[in-house]
């Protein structure tokens, strides 16, 4: 039987996950489970950081 095939980030350690810059802080974060699906949007490193950016373009 075939294994299954493995996802962006997952099963390889924290430091060769894929990284971004978050948009509003500018510091880095990486891949994480949750994110699985829709990695190609993620802007923002944190919940408080999409809030705070939002606040700011209103």
């Amino acid at each position: 039987m075939p294994r299954p095939e493995r996802t962006f980030g997952g099963g390889r350690p924290p430091s060769q996950r894929p990284s971004k810059t978050c948009a509003h802080c500018g510091l880095p974060f990486t891949w994480r489970k949750k994110w699985e699906r829709d990695w190609d949007t993620v802007k923002y490193c944190s919940d408080r950081c999409r809030a705070s950016a939002k606040r700011r373009t209103e």
